[in-house]
């Protein structure tokens, strides 16, 4: 049964140590790193160090897999893709056969085995103009992994995506932080520069003191023409924000739970951004309900231990009056997890390979 499976809850995990300049350094990244000519310099002006200095120990983080990468964060729903969360039951014996079919659709971010009935869990993308679209490629994952049933988990409403994991001031992660207003999350206009510039920007910026060069110079454009655009995407939300991603349990953070939640329907709206606000909460949603699984809400909590995960759960549950019901899902396997990739050959390539489109 998944319900078996051993739950990763070592307090320290694979965490690395980390001095005091490290920690601060990694909240400086992790925050926004700067559209700029020169981002690193401005970062070493933030933590008192050279910009030498800085991209000297960037570089040494990444290969030691405490950053996983620095690079921009789009957003897939205002580029027109169709995603959703995926909850799937697939043979709890022998998962991997499954997770490695999952895994080759160009559009899955991110797979984990978590301790459920519905054991597997993984996000999905879609480019607008897929042949197969949304339903068609789940339909076809479904008869090629031989799942016994699938639930589609889109998101309705989005309290939040981002957490930045706070290495060096030690407030409690169970506390809440300023509530805040939905942020928008539809389709908006781009034209072809914009796919251009997301092609010469996305994946691993180099660490070099102009990051930004050597895609400028792919576009046939100056840098200063190159950030102004970028920051144009932001403005119209297609671009988050550049930032560093961190391997979590690297970090220090060596646990993260799925807690789900049943609320009244008429308090969804005023419920999400309060659990949003919860400092250890790094994602929180609306999603469908079905028969079998009553749970609206889903936030991710991310702890140094499974103990801090739970406290961050069992702190929303005391702070919110009208909760039904909760669950805590907690991963057991990482099958993957990567920033997608927008515009790319790939996910033709698969639905010709797959399904002959």
């Amino acid at each position: 049964m998944a319900g078996n499976l051993k739950i990763r809850t070592r307090k320290d995990g694979a965490a690395v140590p980390l001095s005091e300049q490290d920690k601060q350094l990694l909240n400086a990244m992790q925050g926004r790193f700067p559209l700029d000519i020169r981002p690193y310099a401005r970062v070493a002006a933030d933590v008192g160090m050279t910009e030498e200095e800085v991209m000297t120990r960037v570089r040494e983080l990444l290969d030691d897999r405490i950053i996983r990468q620095v690079t921009p964060i789009f957003d897939t729903r205002a580029f027109g893709y169709g995603s959703m969360l995926v909850a799937a039951k697939v043979d709890a014996e022998h998962p991997w056969a499954p997770a490695k079919i999952v895994n080759s659709h160009p559009g899955v971010s991110h797979n984990y085995l978590r301790n459920h009935e519905f054991n597997m869990w993984f996000t999905i993308a879609v480019e607008e103009d897929s042949k197969l679209g949304l339903q068609g490629t789940l339909d076809l994952l479904q008869e090629l992994t031989g799942a016994e049933s699938i639930r589609q988990l889109p998101t309705l409403e989005l309290f939040k995506i981002r957490m930045d994991l706070e290495m060096t001031d030690g407030k409690s992660l169970n506390t809440q932080g300023e509530i805040k207003e939905p942020a928008p999350s539809l389709r908006v206009a781009y034209d072809e520069f914009d796919r251009d510039v997301v092609r010469a920007t996305q994946g691993d910026l180099p660490v070099v003191s102009e990051p930004y060069a050597v895609a400028a110079a792919e576009l046939g454009v100056t840098q200063e023409k190159l950030l102004d655009h970028l920051a144009g995407m932001q403005e119209r939300n297609l671009l988050r924000r550049v930032a560093a991603i961190l391997f979590h349990r690297r970090a220090g953070f060596s646990a993260n739970g799925m807690g789900v939640w049943q609320v009244p329907e008429d308090r969804i709206a005023e419920v999400g951004p309060r659990m949003a606000a919860f400092r250890g909460i790094s994602h929180c949603y609306q999603r469908p309900t079905y028969q079998d699984w009553p749970y609206a809400l889903f936030t991710m909590a991310h702890g140094r231990s499974k103990e801090e995960c739970d406290g961050i759960l069992d702190a929303i549950e005391t702070e919110i009056d009208c909760i039904e019901g909760r669950a805590t899902l907690y991963s057991s396997t990482e099958f993957k997890k990567i920033r997608l990739l927008y515009f790319t050959d790939e996910f033709k390539r698969w639905e010709q390979e797959h399904a002959g489109v």
